[in-house]
């Protein structure tokens, strides 16, 4: 039998306990079942190292945007590829729109549902020339980029 982390789509769930603490329930998707993690016959959690990544994920500020690198550097552990890695097999439940590539083009596949959420929290554009591909907007990553420091909801205006 596999190891539940190599199956590759696992996901997560926001959940709140009886304390009204949030946490996170670890779904997997396997043969188009969903359920939980614990009910898996390994009984695996999520990893440690997907858990600290996605906890800074949920510490960017709406209208914000860290990069694949800037979160790997926060935790001073891993690289991009690795963060992007947990964000594709674990970041549905969180806000996965804010870790994001360097050069601010969109992920691909789900550059709407992102182009939502970036409209919806005012999170910095910069439109694309007519002759680009999709005329898709780029993320304005000087004025969308957090530093994991700084406070700032709202990122600035679409230009």
């Amino acid at each position: 039998m596999r190891n539940i982390r190599s199956f590759p789509a696992v996901r997560t769930l926001r959940a709140r306990t009886d304390t009204g603490r949030a946490v996170r329930a670890a779904l997997s998707v396997v043969c188009g079942r969903m359920g939980r993690m614990s009910e898996h016959p390994t009984g695996d959690a999520l990893p440690e190292y997907a858990e600290r990544v996605l906890d800074v994920a949920d510490l960017i500020p709406a209208g914000r945007v860290m990069t694949y690198g800037d979160v790997a550097e926060w935790l001073d552990e891993g690289g991009p590829r690795q963060v992007g890695r947990v964000m594709a097999l674990y970041g549905s439940a969180a806000p996965w729109w804010r870790v994001v590539r360097s050069d601010g083009r969109l992920l691909p596949g789900h550059e709407l549902r992102a182009l939502d959420h970036y409209r919806a929290e005012n999170t910095p554009l910069r439109e694309a020339p007519a002759s680009a591909e999709g005329h898709l907007p780029r993320l304005d990553m000087r004025r969308a980029r957090w530093d994991g420091v700084t406070g700032g909801g709202g990122g600035g205006t679409h230009t």
